[in-house]
């Protein structure tokens, strides 16, 4: 399992994604899931992946191959994609013959193949863009309303997303916030784990502002789970029990 965040705001681009892999609580590794795709100046474009290894390691090397779109004689890359949504739409074919490719191997194994991958990018000084890409090769954009995407273990950590980010939120606090999202997801969910690597681009920059992996060892990150934890708790001692609570349900039949 894994949880991957991309967040667009106003400001900008930030994409986050855990590092750990299992299979089985007696066999846990970190690998790289956020990987950023840098085939020129003035061109970015980052990648978070959830789901089958084989499946996503697949359709990203493929990437740098070039990829045979319908309809098209010769193969594709990201380096020659005019925008963020033909070069979302090159990762959507790839995604879809890594998927083939591999179901066809595991047939006759109980295997899951299933993956999906963020991808998010800007070409040119264009504002930044982020899509949800599926198996299938469809995907979905994000948009200013709901202004994030999730993929993996995301049910935990959706709740502070919903409540605290929105398209207004500078880049600095959408970073802050989604901390807190892949911090309250660990608490839930072992199968999600440090470390955490994050990724910024900045509107009207096509270029990575920020790379940084938070591990154990960060005071901030530290200091963040121990903030978070103590606010929730204050948050829920200021609220009054309700009044039925304390009082005795007259429909009940006395002692």
């Amino acid at each position: 399992m894994t949880y991957c965040v991309g967040a667009l705001v106003r400001e900008g681009l930030v994409m986050m994604a855990d590092t750990r892999t299992n299979a089985g609580v007696d066999n846990i590794s970190t690998y790289r899931k956020l990987r950023v795709i840098e085939t020129r100046p003035g061109r970015v474009m980052v990648v978070a992946s959830a789901g089958s290894l084989s499946v996503t390691q697949t359709a990203i090397s493929q990437l740098a191959e070039g990829v045979m779109m319908p309809g098209c004689d010769e193969a594709e890359t990201l380096d020659t994609a005019p925008s963020v949504f033909r070069a979302a739409q090159i990762v959507g074919q790839a995604l879809h013959d890594a998927k083939a490719a591999v179901d066809k191997v595991v047939q006759d194994e109980k295997v899951g193949t299933t993956a999906t991958l963020l991808f998010g990018g800007s070409i040119d000084g264009r504002k930044p863009r982020l899509f949800q890409i599926y198996g299938a090769g469809n995907f979905i954009e994000c948009q200013s309303d709901t202004p994030f995407l999730q993929i993996g273990e995301h049910k935990y950590g959706k709740p502070v997303l919903d409540r605290m980010l929105n398209y207004e939120t500078p880049l600095a606090e959408a970073i802050k916030v989604a901390l807190i999202s892949f911090n309250s997801t660990m608490r839930s969910n072992l199968a999600v784990g440090l470390p955490i690597d994050i990724i910024s681009v900045r509107s009207g920059v096509s270029r990575i502002e920020m790379i940084h992996r938070v591990d154990e060892e960060e005071d901030y990150y530290r200091e963040l789970t121990d903030r978070w934890s103590n606010a929730l708790r204050a948050a829920a001692a200021a609220i009054p029990p309700p009044p039925y609570a304390s009082e005795p349900d007259p429909r009940l039949p006395p002692d």
